[in-house]
């Protein structure tokens, strides 16, 4: 179960109900004419997820296989390594997942040292299928492993791409396994399609019941059961100017990659310029709790009032490691913790941190899973999918789009054909 709470200082609470109809009946209208298609890949991802399983099975390297190998960047790789890092912990017999993401040398060194090409599966994703990040990474990879992606390698290697891009036709050409990525879904919100679900899947993730809780939150919403996502989204809009940076705390360590995850929905999808020719959006920043109340804290607390602040927590780790019942000379005031659990120490230090800005009179609003587990985090993920298009609905933003990504992806082309020019290799 997820559980839902805020703290939020209306001002005009009947312009609030004003901007949740508004906010609901676009965003039932995009759904509708299927202007985004991450709404129904609960449902609609089951039969790519059956595929990849079946691959799976009938491949005789994939079955004897411990790695696989994410090769992509952003929306391509991100959602997929934050349901790792939450779920690795708990899944002793799960393959090993690394993610290439990012054309940093010294990163790509270490990462490339210790896969072993013999048991290792490539999964190659870009939606355009030429992101040139990821296809300069995979062809790292076949020099440095000397991979026959034409002959008796290409059973270990995969690619995730929209149809007929230049990656799919690279795919067919060599009779690569290729799965699709549905045209209407952007990579930001791609996690729970074929993006995130292959590889997941072939890893020997359960994502059957990430797929179903996305399903349950979607559904509930659009029948009107999740109206606290409207409120959250007409309140962080309406409050854009005095507010504009949502802060987010997640109190586990391995919702750190989840936190960037968001970061980038976030970001991305609302950094925009308005129907009316405005720059607008909501910042993210993304931290984790309690680590990160010792260097950001503080200036929630007293430096400028420009930030809401939501809480992620878990009531119940599953472990029971309690503080041992020792008393060390000199420090004995720290005394009073002992023998509480550390699940009961950091649930303490989140509603501390959560009362004392409240206190300041800063808007804040709280998440809590019971456990954590894949229906949970299904739901997470499509909670903050749905938050981040309301959002963009009441900015008057396309959410979909990034041109200012596009821009420098342009320069960077026009940069690489002067260097060709000129000779510079």
């Amino acid at each position: 179960m997820l559980y839902f709470e805020d703290d939020f200082i209306w001002e005009n609470e009947e312009s609030i109900h004003v901007m949740m109809q508004e906010a609901y009946q676009k965003i039932l209208d995009e759904k509708e004419k299927g202007v985004s298609g991450y709404f129904t890949l609960g449902e609609d991802s089951l039969p790519i997820m059956q595929d990849a399983l079946a691959y799976a099975a009938s491949n005789e390297f994939v079955k004897k296989s411990d790695t696989t190998v994410v090769i992509g960047i952003g929306g391509s790789s991100l959602g997929t390594k934050a349901i790792d890092s939450i779920f690795k912990h708990r899944n002793t017999d799960v393959k090993k997942m690394l993610f290439l993401e990012n054309p940093d040398e010294i990163d790509l060194s270490e990462k490339l040292a210790v896969i072993d090409k013999e048991k290792t599966v490539f999964i190659v994703v870009s939606k355009s299928g030429a992101t040139i990040e990821t296809i300069s990474i995979f062809k790292e990879v076949i020099e440095r492993f000397r991979l026959d992606y034409a002959g008796r390698d290409k059973q270990q290697i995969i690619t995730v791409t929209d149809e007929n891009s230049v990656l799919h036709q690279f795919s067919r050409y060599y009779g690569i396994k290729s799965f699709i990525i549905p045209a209407n879904v952007g990579g930001r919100f791609s996690v729970l399609s074929a993006v995130g679900v292959v590889p997941l899947s072939i890893a020997g993730y359960d994502m059957k019941s990430i797929l179903e809780g996305a399903r349950v939150m979607a559904e509930n919403f659009f029948s009107k059961k999740e109206n606290h996502i409207l409120k959250k989204a007409a309140f962080l809009t309406k409050y854009k100017k005095e507010t504009p940076i949502n802060v987010l705390f997640s109190y586990a360590n391995c919702l750190e990659d989840f936190t960037k995850w968001y970061v980038q929905l976030w970001g991305e999808s609302l950094g925009k310029i308005d129907r009316q020719g405005n720059n607008t959006g909501l910042t993210p920043i993304g931290h984790i709790g309690s680590i990160d109340q010792h260097s950001f804290l503080q200036l929630i607390m007293q430096g400028p009032r420009d930030k809401t602040v939501t809480f992620i927590k878990v009531d119940n780790f599953e472990k029971e490691i309690k503080v041992p019942n020792i008393s060390l000379k000199f420090i004995e005031k720290t005394d009073y913790i002992n023998g509480y659990s550390f699940n009961e120490l950091i649930d303490g230090e989140c509603k501390a941190t959560k009362e004392s800005i409240i206190k300041e009179g800063i808007n804040v609003d709280a998440i809590t899973l019971d456990v954590l587990n894949e229906k949970n985090i299904g739901k997470l993920i499509m909670y903050y999918e749905l938050l981040t298009s309301l959002c963009g609905i009441l900015l008057g933003v396309n959410t979909y789009n990034q041109p200012g990504v596009e821009i420098g992806k342009k320069i960077l082309l026009k940069k690489f054909h002067l260097f060709t020019r000129k000779g510079i290799q």
